[in-house]
C-alpha cells in the first residue's frame, strides 16, 4: 500500500485566474519608463546649475519621469567630470529596460565647435560629440532624447541623431547661443524651450517650434546674430512619446 497526500487538481477557473495574473503582471506594450539625467557642467557660472535643475524638473513633470538625477559643478564643488558623466549614464542604464525605456539627457554649459566645456574646479575638459556618442553607445539604452544648451551645440547633431535618438540643440554648429551669465536662472534657449514652451506641452517638437520663435524674436530685439537652434532625428521617439501621452490622457494602454 502506498500512503501519500491526496493532491487535488486546480479547477479550470483557478487555472484561468492564475494565467490572467501572470499575463497582466508585466503587460506587453506597457508604457516605457523615463529616466532624466541633467548636468550643469561649467561651475564658474551659476546659470548652468540653475538651468539643469529647472530643466530636469519641467521634463520630469511633463513626461512623468520615473527617475531623475541632477548634478552640477559650482564655484565650491566640482565633481562632474567627463568620467562622472559616463558613470552616471552607466548607473542609470543598469536600472532601465535598455530596449524599451527612454533616457532623457540634458547638458548645459559653454560650448565650442570641439564640444561642450566641462569645468569642475580647476579641471577643465571638453566633451566632444564623438566622446558623448561613445558613452551613450556603451550605456546601451536604445531610445534617447539629448538636449544640449550651449554655443555651437549643433556639432552634436550629426554624430548623435538617428531614428532612436532625438537631438535638440541651442544653436547650430557655426553660431553662439546667448544668456550664459552668472546669477541668472536661464540661458536664452533654456528659458524659451524649458521654462516657457515645455511647461505648457509634453510635445517636444511643438515646444521646440515655439521656443525657436521666442529665441528668434529675442535675438532680433537684442541685435544678435541668430543662434539657429536645431532639432534632428527621433522618428521612433516621436511614436514612443505620442503613445505615452495617450496612456496618460486616456488611462489605457495604446
Amino acid at each position: 500500500m502506498v500512503i501519500g497526500k491526496l493532491v487535488k487538481k486546480p479547477s479550470t477557473g483557478i487555472l484561468a485566474l492564475v494565467l490572467l495574473l501572470i499575463c497582466t503582471s508585466d503587460p506587453a506594450g506597457a508604457s516605457p519608463k523615463v529616466t532624466v539625467l541633467a548636468f550643469g557642467l561649467f561651475g564658474a557660472q551659476s546659470v548652468f546649475e540653475s538651468e539643469a535643475k529647472g530643466a530636469a524638473d519641467i521634463v520630469a513633470h511633463q513626461l512623468e519621469a520615473n527617475a531623475v538625477v541632477v548634478r552640477a559643478n559650482t564655484k565650491k564643488h566640482g565633481a562632474v567630470t567627463i568620467g562622472a558623466i559616463e558613470d552616471a549614464l552607466q548607473s542609470a542604464a543598469e536600472g532601465m529596460d535598455r530596449e524599451n525605456d527612454l533616457l532623457f539627457l540634458i547638458l548645459t554649459s559653454h560650448g565650442s565647435q570641439a564640444g561642450v566645456a566641462v569645468q569642475a574646479g580647476r579641471r577643465e575638459e571638453t566633451l566632444s560629440p564623438a566622446a558623448l556618442a561613445g558613452m551613450l553607445g556603451r550605456a546601451g539604452v536604445q531610445h534617447r532624447v539629448v538636449i544640449i544648451s550651449a554655443c555651437y551645440s549643433g556639432v552634436f547633431v550629426g554624430p548623435l541623431a538617428n531614428a532612436n535618438t532625438l537631438v535638440i540643440t541651442a544653436a547650430d554648429s557655426d553660431h553662439s547661443s546667448f544668456g550664459c551669465q552668472d546669477k541668472v536662472k536661464w540661458t536664452y534657449f533654456g528659458d524659451a524651450f524649458f521654462n516657457r514652451a515645455l511647461r505648457h506641452t509634453a510635445d517636444l517638437r511643438s515646444a521646440f517650434a515655439t521656443a525657436r520663435k521666442l529665441i528668434s524674436a529675442r535675438e532680433r530685439h537684442d541685435g544678435l546674430v541668430p543662434s539657429n537652434p536645431q532639432i534632428a532625428g527621433g522618428k521612433n521617439i516621436d511614436v514612443m512619446l505620442a503613445e505615452r501621452r495617450g496612456v496618460a490622457t486616456t488611462g489605457q494602454q495604446p
